[in-house]
């Protein structure tokens, strides 16, 4: 098992991942600021200024939190985190993930996904997935990688469906 690093650099073929810091805010506030990004989240006003900075301080205060780069234009396309690291468990999870409209449909989140779940598993035996009971876009993007519904959770107050992928799933959705 590898070292545990919530907040590496990682770099695909579309998109590369570096921890986010503050001077972030404002290039993604302007990813976030649509509301048609939120229309299937628990937390539908995520849009708003006021509500959009608690997330961004939630995720620089995590240390797990990651801004999404398209490789093309070197813009802030949106960010996603790892959180709840159980070295015991060895399980880790990955939320609050959020890409502009124009990269949705399939290929940025799953480069996104592949990146974080293989780096994840160099120390994870498990990686968990809490996603809005209602967001099925997120939900079915999801299942396409091998991970399965495991369970419940409430996450900021409100209801979410827990699922998890282990390294083999993984690797058996990616052939």
């Amino acid at each position: 098992m590898g070292k545990v690093e919530l907040q590496p650099s990682l770099k695909g073929d579309l998109i590369e991942l570096r921890p986010i810091r503050e001077e972030d805010f404002d290039e993604l506030f302007e990813c976030a600021a649509d509301p048609k990004i939120w229309e299937q989240h628990p937390q539908k006003d995520r849009y708003k200024l006021d509500v959009f900075e608690k997330f961004f301080q939630g995720a620089i205060d995590s240390k797990g939190g990651l801004v999404i780069i398209d490789c093309v234009t070197k813009k802030i396309i949106g960010s996603s985190r790892y959180y709840n690291w159980d070295a015991a468990t060895k399980h880790i999870t990955i939320g609050y993930t959020f890409l502009r409209r124009e990269y949705w449909g399939g290929k940025f989140n799953r480069e996104l996904k592949t990146l974080m779940i293989t780096h994840a598993f160099q120390f994870a035996d498990e990686v968990f997935f809490e996603i809005g009971v209602n967001n099925l876009r997120s939900r079915k993007a999801i299942e396409k990688i091998g991970a399965e519904l495991a369970g419940s959770a409430e996450l900021d107050q409100k209801p979410h469906v827990v699922y998890k992928i282990d390294p083999r799933h993984f690797r058996q959705a990616l052939n």
